[in-house]
């Protein structure tokens, strides 16, 4: 019979770091909403396309970074548990692991493999919740954008009553 304690501390390993990768992702998304906050008065988004376009190339970056803090805190788990030989080995693993890819042409020991596949899930998660994040910033500002439309039309409505009198 297989040794229950791997499959144990597999568990409990891929449960921090799904917990920690959360965190982090929550606190940089959070990080992102009240830097846009602070960001988008100044770029006048609701003024240039340009400035929308900066905003969401700003979100992308940003979300590009969390993403990358999330890899790298499972490459250095690898690390720490001896499973390749360089720090590179453990990134590449961790990247193709994160997003799912899973070429295959490294693998992690057999009595880790169980955090590998609970890191694609998690990334798998977490690159969706970014998704959706995106989007929503997206609609936000097509939202915005159009009541800023409304709102200059029924002032040049306003403007052309008050010369018709």
């Amino acid at each position: 019979t297989a040794d229950p304690h791997p499959l144990f501390l597999n568990l409990a390993i891929a449960s921090l770091m799904v917990g920690l990768t959360v965190c982090v992702h929550l606190a940089g998304l959070t990080s992102l909403i009240a830097l846009m906050r602070r960001t988008a008065p100044r770029l006048k988004v609701h003024d240039s396309v340009t400035g929308q376009a900066l905003l969401i190339l700003g979100v992308v970056f940003g979300i590009f970074a969390v993403h990358s803090v999330e890899i790298w805190m499972y490459a250095l788990l690898y690390e720490l548990l001896g499973s390749f030989r360089t720090f590179e080995e453990a990134l590449y693993f961790s990247t193709v692991a994160f997003t799912t890819v899973g070429f295959g042409d490294l693998v992690l020991p057999e009595k880790w493999r169980l955090v590998s596949a609970i890191e694609a899930a998690n990334g798998f998660v977490l690159i969706g919740w970014s998704t959706a994040f995106l989007v929503s910033v997206t609609g936000q500002l097509r939202l915005l954008e159009s009541e800023i439309e409304e709102e200059l039309e029924e002032r040049e409505e306003a403007r052309s009553r008050r010369r018709a009198r």
